[in-house]
């Protein structure tokens, strides 16, 4: 009988020492192992063998999942995401586990490789800004290296030949994506100049179809690609040459559960264990990642068109607060109409993006104060008019929306604030021959932006209409016109971070038209024209808006400037959560650190479902300091170190 040591890969386990088990077969170090966890089957990780038989009774390994070990810098990086994140190694290694808990958004959902159609043209030559890209990330002396490029100018095509090299060197790449709709037209790309198999990883495969292509990568005895979002991170591939982080200014490349990692940074670390380059690609960096990249002279321009000449993009804003723009339609000025109908006649594409769905953001009585909303949450309700029902986006909670006010009786019930499901119904009154496609968070099966790419690069859809999905990277030939219906959209938020989210966005959804298919025109509507986020992404100036950003970021004392540490703890009544807040906030003052404090405060959602949260904000110049106060929080608060965001 053989005794090992195994580290358990479990939610359930919160320990972070190795647990004793029992097997009849000698097993390889690393080796992965299924192993009993109180009344569960859990995945562990072999990482010593007891040379003396424990005095206790131990139950036996089950199973070995693989005939080939876990590589050992998969060890090193679970180690060192432990200690930078505060998390337990259990919570840790489950990002490595070939069978982690995914979500399902519905069993019909495609969880197939989606194969490039003979749409895709062969390649051009590559331009010489981004032969100067491939030549200056190859000779830069930092692990990691930021590519700042215009959306047009190629990243994509830079990141293949990156991979290409990579590839015929014997080592691996892995490709992340923020959204898996991106991963179609990435996948497409790498399928005209790649000959090796390419894997993609995302949340919506079953746990057996990831643990079949988990184990592909694992025994793989040639060099792979693997394509998907931030846990394609946590791939067990042998030998890694280059990690590239698409759109890597996007939110969704921060874990929002324990542990609270961000992937670019975890990309970085696992370039510096296994001498891969790290590329951040993206045309609009993160204030943050902007500033030490600087630092390091390790940013690469870029900002020539890949295809062709520079084209000429036409911009336009439109103030709401003047109503007389809006004569035929409440929400689309006169001028977006008329471009609408201009580029239909010349049967080219349009986007037109609201940041807000639904059909209506707020249901009220137009006699009283009363509005509606959630039992649950006390936020407004969406009313979604294809179902005739109000719902909570935070928990869940839906119900058809009364006849009469509750309180008055009133039977003038309001409907405000459109959404995209009101605003396609109200384009396709406008335009009833066009052929309308809306993309956002609430489309089912077979309706999601990455299962209809065919169709939106040929000739399938006129007008697309949707949220931020559609500012993500989207390459689409016979796009002519982007229409902005609200700038304003995430401006409002009460985050250090709102200003840049919503010149990200802004800028990204004005960068679809003008990259080398063919001339385009931007018309954006504003509350306020003259706004410094506003204006500079109409203007493509990335320079002031970054200047403008950092000395605000300077004043108040947010990062780059300083860390941040967000604790968050939810008790059934909200006099509890502030109570227990304030009772840690006493706690950690004495500490001594130099660390200010500030809160407690609600949670900007302080009430979800039967909970209600309250929060602390840490900020210090010391980032240890930071790391020695999160470990001194008790369970069951959450530990969010460099938080996203403090919403």
């Amino acid at each position: 009988m053989y005794y090992y040591e195994v580290l358990v890969a479990d939610g359930h386990y919160h320990g972070n020492s190795s647990l004793t088990y029992s097997s009849e077969l000698k097993i390889e170090m690393l080796s992965i192992v299924t192993v009993p966890l109180r009344q569960r089957n859990a995945t562990g990780f072999v990482i010593a063998e007891s040379k003396v038989a424990p005095a206790f009774k131990v139950k036996p390994i089950k199973s070995i999942v693989s005939k080939k070990p876990l590589p050992y810098h998969c060890l090193e990086l679970a180690e060192w995401i432990k200690d930078y994140y505060v998390s337990t190694l259990a919570e840790t290694l489950r990002q490595f586990a070939p069978t982690k808990p995914m979500v399902r958004k519905s069993k019909k959902e495609t969880t197939t490789v989606l194969e490039p159609q003979s749409t895709m043209v062969e390649q051009l030559p590559l331009t010489a800004e981004q032969r100067s890209a491939i030549k200056f990330i190859n000779d830069s002396p930092s692990t990691t290296v930021l590519l700042h490029g215009e959306t047009g100018t190629g990243k994509t095509r830079v990141y293949i030949e990156l991979a290409k090299k990579t590839l015929a060197s014997g080592k691996s790449v892995i490709i992340l994506t923020p959204e898996i709709s991106l991963t179609s037209q990435v996948l497409a790309n790498l399928k005209l100049d790649i000959k090796n198999k390419v894997f993609v990883l995302h949340s919506q495969l079953s746990a057996a179809e990831r643990k079949r292509i988990w184990s592909a990568i694992l025994e793989s005895e040639e060099p792979v690609v693997v394509l998907g979002p931030r846990s394609a991170l946590f791939s067990p591939l042998s030998s890694i040459g280059l990690v590239v982080v698409d759109e890597a200014h996007e939110t969704a490349y921060k874990q929002d559960q324990a542990p609270y990692y961000q992937a670019s940074r975890v990309a970085s670390q696992l370039g510096k264990i296994t001498g891969a380059k790290v590329v951040l690609g993206t045309a609009t960096p993160l204030i943050s990642d902007y500033y030490l990249a600087s630092k390091k002279a390790a940013v690469f321009r870029m900002t020539k068109p890949a295809a062709g000449k520079p084209l000429e993009v036409k911009s336009d804003i439109i103030d709401i607060k003047d109503r007389s723009n809006f004569s035929r339609s409440a929400y689309l000025s006169n001028k977006l109409l008329d471009a609408i109908s201009t580029t239909l006649s010349a049967k080219k594409q349009i986007i037109i993006y609201l940041n807000r769905r639904g059909s209506a953001r707020l249901i009220l009585c137009s006699a009283c104060s009363w509005s509606f909303l959630c039992p649950n949450c006390d936020v407004a309700l969406i009313y979604h008019g294809d179902e005739h029902l109000a719902r909570c986006h935070i928990c869940g909670f839906k119900q058809s929306p009364p006849v009469a006010c509750p309180i008055c009786s009133n039977p003038e019930i309001i409907y405000r604030s459109i959404g995209t499901k009101a605003l396609a119904d109200e384009v396709a009154k406008l335009f009833p021959n066009a052929k309308i496609r809306r993309f956002d968070s609430d489309n089912l099966a077979g309706e999601h932006l990455h299962e209809a790419y065919h169709d939106l690069i040929g000739e399938g859809v006129d007008i697309l209409i949707g949220t931020q999905l559609l500012a993500k990277g989207l390459d689409l030939p016979r796009l002519a016109l982007v229409g902005i219906v609200a700038a304003e959209t995430s401006l409002a938020l009460p985050d250090f971070t709102s200003e840049e989210r919503s010149f990200q966005l802004l800028y990204q959804i004005i960068g679809r038209v003008g990259r080398g298919h063919t001339d385009g025109q931007v018309i954006v509507q504003s509350y306020a024209p003259d706004n410094i986020v506003v204006k500079s992404a109409l203007a493509r100036d990335w320079q002031a808006f970054y200047k403008h950003s950092l000395s605000e970021r300077q004043a108040f004392r947010f990062p780059p400037f300083s860390y941040l540490l967000q604790l968050t703890c939810r008790l059934t009544t909200e006099k509890g959560a502030q109570s227990a807040a304030e009772k840690l906030k006493k706690e950690l003052s004495l500490k001594g650190l130099a660390v200010e404090i500030i809160g407690p405060a609600p949670s900007f959602y302080a009430r979800r479902g039967k909970y209600f949260y309250y929060q602390l904000v840490l900020k210090s110049k010391n980032r240890g300091d930071l790391v020695v106060l999160a470990k001194a929080v008790p369970q069951g608060w959450q530990v969010n170190i460099d938080p996203a965001n403090l919403l």
